[in-house]
């Protein structure tokens, strides 16, 4: 089984406490995509960054001098949103740590595809921001079906805890032989669901975390979990889409 999640826009260095373990597979796509970057001015950046002077002016320093090669901090540990809160990898003991290595997948607009323990700087770049690179005029079809296929490349389960920006950078691509299964995390108002972003971020982050405390190696083995409150519902959920309510 792999787990698929969103990155977090806040960043952070650490690379004192555990090493980075490997370079990100699409390391020579990611360069392209800084290229392409730099090539852009401040107000360009910033444009497509949709954010204030205070964040573009902290992400364009970044960008003058980064190296993808150094100075780098392990992907989960370099995440520092709320989903990645919870999910803790800092209190996870050696085994649980191990479990994310080979289980957990992390969809980046910059990098992606990343392993829990792949080195990564500080960056911005959503995937539905809309730069133009190597031909293609976003960044998923600069992906293609590139992610889909290292994602599936030697495992057939793929439990999605990723947020819909990042799970259709994969979704269109599903073949038949994988199961591929989307966590929800809502409560029924009025007979629909109805998700609070916030509280599923931390939801998502804690399934990971019970995942790799308890070595889970199937999907429906994430039914028996109850996790920030949320419970399995049998009759709300289907095959594809396990529905968790509070």
């Amino acid at each position: 089984m792999q787990i698929i999640i969103s990155p977090a826009k806040k960043m952070r260095v650490d690379n004192d406490d555990i090493g980075a373990a490997s370079l990100p597979v699409f390391l020579a796509k990611t360069e392209e995509l800084l290229a392409a970057l730099c090539a852009l001015d401040y107000r360009a950046l910033q444009n497509l960054w949709q954010c204030n002077d205070a964040i573009a002016e902290l992400n364009y320093n970044r960008l003058q001098k980064m190296d993808l090669r150094r100075n780098l901090t392990p992907a989960v540990f370099s995440y520092d949103g709320l989903q990645y809160q919870h999910l803790a990898p800092n209190v996870l003991d050696e085994a649980a740590l191990a479990y994310l290595d080979r289980h957990l997948k992390i969809l980046s607009g910059f990098y992606g595809i990343l392993k829990a323990f792949d080195g990564v700087v500080p960056y911005r770049l959503e995937m539905q921001a809309r730069l133009a690179c190597g031909g293609a005029k976003n960044l998923y079809a600069f992906w293609g079906r590139s992610l889909y296929d290292e994602l599936v490349k030697n495992d057939g389960e793929v439990l999605n805890l990723a947020s819909k920006e990042y799970s259709k950078a994969v979704e269109p691509y599903l073949a038949d032989g994988v199961r591929f299964v989307t966590c929800v995390f809502g409560s029924l108002q009025n007979g629909k669901i109805k998700v609070k972003a916030t509280e599923a971020k931390m939801a998502r982050g804690e399934m990971v975390r019970r995942c790799a405390e308890n070595n889970v190696q199937h999907i429906d083995d994430v039914k028996n979990f109850t996790v920030n409150g949320y419970s399995f519902s049998e009759a709300l959920s289907t095959d594809t889409e396990f529905v968790f309510l509070k």
